[in-house]
């Protein structure tokens, strides 16, 4: 769950302009049609634009070719769209059409894009490879569910869900931690709730509020911020996640003692430097993303609805920065995003004293059911660090 920001996306930065489209920005183009990546070689793609950027406001002469605009192009030339769709749709947003008719007969002859083809053809042919490998995966019996499982051992937990890359819900790993009992609002807001909490707030009014998170960092009183939780219907505005490296503090060490036992694929000895909570209301959300590393997530209160896609789909979620994916699977738009019309869903939904376990690389979307209070941790005893080339776009 995309939340250890420490040993994840430490240096995750958010992006210049709208990451989803619009502004005046290029980045909305990289959200048209692209041949599907799981289609056989002989299908044919019909070619459809992508974004182009925003007409103008008000009305005025015709306008020069700028860097937008010629972005916009080359992204569409590169998903073999004819020249004719470009020009028309360019001509019609009021840009010179002889510029825009020279430019893009140019394309042809420029080794920068001649360079680009040929990465675009690499990465489909790849693509096309994962895809044929998710489709012997999704065939296996059992496939479109994520298995709830009890006394799993530690030789079958790293062979089966590990190494076989593929998530689990455990039903029984906190069934005796005292924290199932101690641990809720009315007993957090008597302990804690003199003290200064770290939330992420103000994430309704922000589109990317994930990719912007540094930006919603907000202090408050944490009896205040139980008490708006417990007051409030189903929202994502506020909520304190594992960003806020809560469990460090001495004042809240306490709690930590109160995790009682972890199986014996954890490494006990690392667990209070990689532990996390989160407490938020009913509603909020953490979009569509992969970690780089692998966790495990214990519902302590509440329930919370998991949807996972395999790595192997990846070059169908239009990742085009970081770790995070445009792409809404509780609200699907497929006419931005066709491509993710054939990409396989896992959907759970974790109860209290359950916990879930986020296999590498795997995509994942998260949302709360009910008001929640979870508890993450990273301290599998099998290497868990991995070089995905932060920032990286």
């Amino acid at each position: 769950m995309r939340a250890h920001d420490r040993n994840n996306h430490g240096r995750t930065r958010a992006r210049a302009g709208d990451h989803r489209a619009g502004a005046a920005s290029a980045d909305g183009a990289a959200e048209g049609v692209v041949p599907d990546a799981g289609a056989a070689p002989a299908e044919v793609v019909v070619p459809t634009l992508g974004r182009c950027p925003p007409p103008l406001d008000v009305p005025q002469d015709i306008k020069p070719l700028d860097a937008t605009w010629r972005r916009w192009i080359a992204d569409n030339a590169l998903r073999r769209c004819s020249p004719e769709s470009m020009l028309a749709t360019v001509t019609a947003a009021g840009i010179d059409p002889a510029q825009a008719s020279g430019f893009i007969g140019a394309l042809a002859h420029d080794p920068a894009f001649g360079a680009a083809e040929r990465l675009r053809d690499r990465h489909e042919r790849f693509a096309r490879t994962m895809a044929h490998v998710q489709s012997l995966r999704e065939s296996a019996p059992g496939y479109d569910h994520v298995e709830k499982r009890s006394r799993v051992s530690r030789d079958e937990f790293i062979e089966r869900y590990v190494r076989g890359c593929r998530p689990v819900v455990l039903t029984d790993l906190a069934r005796d931690w005292p924290a199932m009992q101690r641990w809720n609002f009315a007993e957090f807001k008597r302990r804690f709730g003199a003290l200064t909490v770290q939330v992420q707030a103000g994430r309704e009014s922000d589109a990317d509020f994930e990719i912007n998170k540094v930006r919603h960092r907000r202090e408050t009183n944490f009896a205040a911020f139980v008490d708006r939780i417990l007051t409030s219907g189903h929202n994502n505005d506020e909520y304190l996640t594992a960003n806020n490296e809560l469990l460090r503090r001495p004042e809240f060490a306490g709690l930590l003692d109160e995790v009682g036992a972890l199986p014996d694929f954890c490494d006990a000895a690392a667990f209070k430097h990689s532990a996390f909570l989160w407490v938020g209301p009913a509603g909020t959300r953490t979009p569509l993303h992969h970690d780089t590393l692998m966790l495990l997530h214990t519902q302590i209160v509440g329930r919370k609805r998991w949807r996972f896609v395999s790595p192997l789909s990846g070059p169908s979620l239009y990742n085009d920065f970081d770790v995070y994916s445009p792409v809404d699977f509780e609200n699907l738009d497929l006419q931005r995003f066709p491509a993710a019309a054939k990409v396989k869903v896992l959907d759970v939904v974790v109860e209290p004293g359950e916990t879930i376990f986020l296999p590498l690389a795997w995509w994942h979307q998260v949302s709360s059911l009910d008001k929640c209070i979870s508890l993450s941790f990273t301290n599998i005893d099998v290497p868990n660090k991995f070089d995905f080339g932060h920032g990286a776009t």
